[in-house]
């Protein structure tokens, strides 16, 4: 059985190890290729390895020619902002939904459940009419405002906020703990997992946001990165290859390491969250 048990176990790490490398093929692909130039890339598309690893000609065309340092600041300032409001607001939220009954409560979160199910596209028309009456056409405000709260979030937080004790929460306020010191002093150190979980995937969502950025920025000053991408690896009627590349390797790294630091967590709240 111990013989049998070892061979299984073998097959099943062999098999996981195949899918991974099938996986990470093409971001090694992706790497690799950021180090080519033009006419390595067109002359051999297949090739794996550059002919100069020391080449970083692509990541300093990217940011001493194409303002990719400005797409970069854009980007991280709509990220910080987004993530900063969707953390705060999402929480409080999830826990007047979960912790704090109130009439109609059942109706707003059906609401929330109802707006996660709504092709974000769909929004785009009434969305772009508000910011123009805003006058937030070309800033950063009006390419943040429609994901400030996403739904998401919200109902992670609410069901994250479900598991933790009533108990808990009603011996502080027997103590004489008011709500805003409940929230913050008890209930947001226990939803840790939750609160990494939401920064993540509203990080990963506002990185890369592409669409509407497109639609409300008027000048490569308010470009984020995706945007500044598109334009920046364009040259007269081809694409430059050799940018795309390196400016994906530019865009990918933010989120890899974001997720490296907060892995443990995020994993703890996905679970959580769908085990409720």
């Amino acid at each position: 059985m111990s013989g049998k048990h070892s061979w299984r176990t073998a097959l099943l790490y062999a098999a996981l190890t195949l899918v991974a490398v099938i996986v990470l093929m093409p971001f090694a692909w992706v790497l690799f290729g950021a180090f080519k130039t033009q006419g390595e890339i067109m002359a051999a598309p297949g090739a794996w390895l550059p002919q100069d690893f020391s080449n970083l000609a692509n990541f300093t065309e990217l940011f001493e020619r194409r303002q990719f340092g400005t797409y970069m600041g854009n980007s991280l300032v709509v990220s910080a902002f987004t993530v900063a409001s969707n953390v705060l607001f999402s929480s409080l939220a999830g826990y007047a939904l979960a912790k704090l009954p109130f009439k109609g409560s059942k109706l707003v979160f059906g609401c929330i459940l109802a707006a996660m199910m709504i092709p974000y596209i769909a929004l785009f028309v009434p969305q772009f009419f508000i910011i123009v009456q805003f006058g937030l056409v070309n800033t950063l405000a009006g390419i943040i405002l429609p994901i400030a709260v996403m739904p998401i979030a919200v109902f992670i937080m609410r069901q994250f906020a479900d598991s933790v004790p009533d108990e808990l929460l009603e011996a502080a306020r027997l103590d004489g703990a008011g709500e805003f010191r409940i929230f913050f002093g008890i209930f947001l150190p226990l939803v840790g997992p939750a609160i990494a979980t939401v920064a993540i995937i509203t990080f990963l969502n506002s990185w890369n946001y592409f669409l509407w950025p497109l639609i409300v920025a008027q000048d490569q000053g308010t470009y984020t990165l995706p945007v500044g991408l598109a334009v920046a690896s364009q040259a007269a009627r081809s694409i430059d290859y050799g940018l795309l590349l390196a400016g994906a390797i530019v865009v990918l790294l933010p989120v890899l390491i974001l997720f490296l630091f907060l892995q443990k967590y995020f994993v703890r709240g996905v679970a959580v969250t769908g085990l409720k």
